[in-house]
């Protein structure tokens, strides 16, 4: 009797500790899943400021490129103009405007790297910039999640138990095909 008492709290112990283990490897799969959608949410905020920054800097840029085109359509109109002109008056009110149009360039040109446009389309750059870093960084760190939980899913005991309790391997960020290559910028 005293036997059989001895092996049914030898047998509970063993059922305990069994049944303690299962938590806690449930626990750290769910520890680890969640890890896994979190830093996912991380990368989606960088992508997120990402997309916030382009609309930005693709304005700037326009508007940059507006001063310039601008300049330079005035200094093409005016030489126009003067080549065109057939009285003197005509002449010179084109060579006027060639004029005019030529000391903006000369402004433009002096002050190109103070001109706020330009400092706001560098700053976005250097923004849009810092997101990239921002989001490799993320993007790594979501892989090394994916990497410890798959490590825990394939690993002995957890292998057994990843199945059993309804947890697989998570897939890694990968790059699509094609991103290797540089996309061509046509202005």
């Amino acid at each position: 009797m005293i036997y059989m008492k001895k092996t049914w709290i030898i047998i509970g112990i063993v059922a305990v500790v069994i049944v303690a283990g299962l938590f806690s490897y449930y626990n750290k799969f769910v520890t680890a899943g969640e890890q896994i959608d979190g830093q996912w949410a991380q990368v989606e905020a960088q992508y997120q400021r990402r997309f916030d920054l382009i609309p930005n800097l693709v304005e700037s840029v326009k508007g940059v490129m507006a001063q310039e085109k601008d300049v330079f359509g005035m200094i093409a109109d005016a030489r126009t103009k003067y080549v065109g002109a057939g009285t003197v008056n005509e002449k010179a009110a084109a060579a006027t405007e060639v004029e005019s149009a030529l000391s903006r360039l000369l402004v433009v040109m002096e002050n190109y790297p103070q001109l706020k446009s330009a400092d706001t389309v560098q700053t976005l750059m250097a923004q849009l910039e810092g997101s990239e870093n921002r989001i490799s960084v993320e993007r790594g760190r979501f892989n090394e999640e994916v990497r410890g939980y798959n490590v825990m899913v394939k690993r002995f005991p957890g292998n057994m138990l990843a199945g059993m309790f309804g947890f697989g391997e998570r897939n890694y960020f990968e790059a699509t095909n094609g991103s290797e290559n540089a996309p061509a910028v046509k202005f």
